[in-house]
This record gives C-alpha cells, structure tokens and sequence, in this order.
C-alpha cells in the first residue's frame, strides 16, 4: 500500500522534469536564471528533509506523510500565478519544503512495515512505483505541455490529493494500533538514547559522496532535459518519451538486478558499477548525441540508477539505530537535497559558458572518482555492525 500510495502521487509528477523547460521556453526566464530559481527547489528539499526526519522521530512518519500530501495540493494550484522570477523561486521553495519533508518519513514507514531481510527489496519495491508514476507522469506531462503548462501544476495537485486521501483511508486504523503497541513496549522497556547521525563522522562523509553523486545523477531533472530541447532538438513530446521509457525500463529490471547484487555482490562493488554506470552514460553524450546514444545513454543511466539509490537507503539504515531512523533519513536526505540546490545552477553555468561537451565528460570523470569512493568507504563504516557484507 505505501507502493501504490507512492504510485499515485508520483504519476502525477510531471512538474520538476519540465520546469526547466517551462522557464525558458515559457517564461522567457535565460538559462542561468532558470538554473538559479531551480536551485531554490534544492533550498526547500534540505529544509524539508531535515524538518522531516527531526519531527518524524517525534509526532511519527503518519502524520507527516499525511500533512505533506494534503498541503502539497493548494502549493501546486498556486505555482502558475507566480510569472516573475522572484515569485517561482519563492513559491517553489514552499511547496518544496512541504513535499520533500514526505521522503523521510516514506522512509521510516519502509523499514516499519518491511521485514529487515527484504529490506532493500522493500526500497526498490517503492522505487518502482516512483518510477511507474515518473513514466506516466512525463509523458503525460509531455504532452500536456503541449497544450498548456496550467495542467502539469493541476495533475500535480491531483495525484497528491489522491494519494493523501488513499494514505489516510488505508493506514489511519493501523497507525492507531501501532502507536499503542509502541507505547506499552517503551512503559515495559526502558528505550535507549541514541547518539545524533550530525555527530557520526563516518556516516557524515558517507552523505557527502550521497551529495556528490546526486550532483551528478540530478543533471537527469534539469540540465538534460534542457540539452533533449536545445541541442538534440527534441520535440516536449519526445522529451517525455524518452524520460517514460527510462521509467518503465526500471520498473522491468529494477526488482531482477536489485536480487542479483544482493546475491552475487557486496553492497562497496554494487555501489562502484551503479556509479560508474551513470557517470558513463552522461559522458556519452558529450561525444555524440544522435538518437541511439540518447536512448543508450538513458539505459545505462537507468542500470546504474537500480545498482545506487535503493542500496543508499539500505545502508543508511543498516547505519541508523533502532530510536533514530528518521534522523538519519533525514540527513540522507538532505545530501540529495543539497545537491538539488548546486546541480541546477551548476550545471546550467557550465553548459551556458563552457558547452554541454565539458558538462557531460567533467560529469562522467567525477562519478568515476566517487564510484572509489564508496568502495572504500562503505565496509569501513558498516564494519562494527552484524548485518552489514563486508
């Protein structure tokens, strides 16, 4: 149930793949300036990842899973009346820190519900259905776009709307019932205080190449769609396919090569070939940009995308405590969500003065730096703890 809620709500997430798109091409916003106000999604999603991991610790993942979809909806009804720059960026900002302030306690409500050996299948299970709804989304979102930009902000509105209300109907009895039992375990068990994730150093610096490599893997949400437009001179509607095909195309494999890397792979390898993978599929693009290396490029991206961001949020959670889950999601979180303020910027500053070329190949040589990175760093820090593969 928390897949399909996820569903729902992400089938009706057209907006951020085409905003990029919608300042330039609509609002006649320049390239940098549109990198800037983007970069204030990023602001609102490290706001929203830390106020969210702090209070789901304390009011717990229901609510604020129900209050950041019911208030998303009149947020995204507001987006199209704002026209200046100043207006968007504020305006993105909050529905930012509404939005984004659900991941982390998406997050806890997975390992609660999940038995702990399926718990990577358990993130990839709701991954899926994120990128089920990402591939509905954009085509729609495509085509809507065509018609008018109004309707990707409504559709938007809509699938939170939906997904709130199926959130509430289904999970408010069982909450009930697990706030009770939680309540008569901690009056006849003393519950332990568990140490801050902002004082583990290890898990600090582990977040910190969270954050480089969402840099990079995020060029997907702004940049690239921006270079499908401006240099592939790709139609919206064949932006949208292609982004469809990148969702489908992970909900056919996801759950296929996530059991292989579990099988076959420590958690340090299968972090090194899923990074590595994205970063060569961007650097592709900085030699050529023909039909079949765009649809290449966003396979190998797809496959490296299943062999990363499932296995982030098993590690954080191998990492985390049994009291402090949501802390530490939350600081998880707030590495991709920084990286959501410097990528748009970044990346369209790069592109503008310098060329896509240097963008995609400058990309591709990071992530090769990164993809060492955490094939060091990850049997260090998990080495103290039992479940962990060394």
């Amino acid at each position: 149930m928390l897949a399909l809620v996820m569903l729902i709500n992400r089938s009706g997430s057209m907006v951020l793949p085409f905003l990029g798109v919608y300042m330039t091409a609509h609002l006649h916003f320049s390239i940098e300036n549109s990198g800037i106000i983007l970069s204030f999604f990023g602001i609102g999603s490290v706001i929203g990842s830390w106020l969210g991991g702090m209070i789901t610790d304390r009011i717990g993942e229901y609510r604020v899973q129900s209050l950041s979809l019911l208030l998303s909806v009149p947020l995204f009804c507001l987006i199209p009346l704002f026209t200046t720059e100043a207006g968007l960026a504020g305006i993105i900002l909050a529905q930012s820190i509404v939005s984004e302030s659900f991941r982390p306690a998406n997050s806890v409500a997975i390992t609660k519900y999940a038995k702990p050996e399926n718990i990577t299948r358990a993130f990839s299970l709701n991954r899926m259905a994120i990128n089920l709804g990402f591939s509905i989304g954009p085509a729609l979102g495509g085509i809507l776009s065509a018609i008018s930009y109004e309707f990707l902000f409504y559709s938007n509105a809509l699938g939170a709307l939906l997904a709130g209300l199926l959130y509430i109907w289904f999970f408010g009895k069982r909450n009930k019932l697990a706030v009770a039992k939680a309540k008569k375990v901690k009056e006849a068990k003393l519950v332990t205080k568990e140490s801050s994730p902002y004082r583990d150093h290890k898990f600090l610096i582990y977040c910190v190449f969270c954050m480089l490599f969402s840099i990079c893997f995020f060029q997907l949400f702004s940049t690239l769609t921006i270079f499908y437009k401006d240099t592939a001179h790709l139609s919206q509607q064949n932006i949208g396919y292609i982004l469809a095909y990148s969702g489908f195309l992970i909900v056919l494999l996801e759950m296929s090569l996530v059991q292989i890397a579990e099988k076959y792979f420590t958690l340090a390898f299968t972090m090194l070939i899923g990074t590595f993978l994205c970063g060569f599929s961007y650097a592709m693009l900085g030699f050529d940009y023909s039909i079949i290396t765009l649809v290449i490029s966003m396979t190998l991206l797809c496959i490296g995308e299943i062999w990363t961001l499932p296995f982030m949020s098993t590690i954080t959670a191998l990492r985390s405590g049994k009291n402090n889950k949501g802390a530490y999601m939350g600081l998880n979180g707030i590495s991709f969500s920084i990286a959501f303020i410097i990528t748009p910027y970044l990346g369209t500053m790069i592109a503008d003065k310098l060329g896509f070329e240097v963008l995609w190949i400058g990309t591709g040589a990071l992530s090769v730096l990164i993809a060492g990175a955490f094939y060091f760093i990850i049997p260090w820090m998990l080495k103290d703890k039992e479940e962990a593969r060394s």
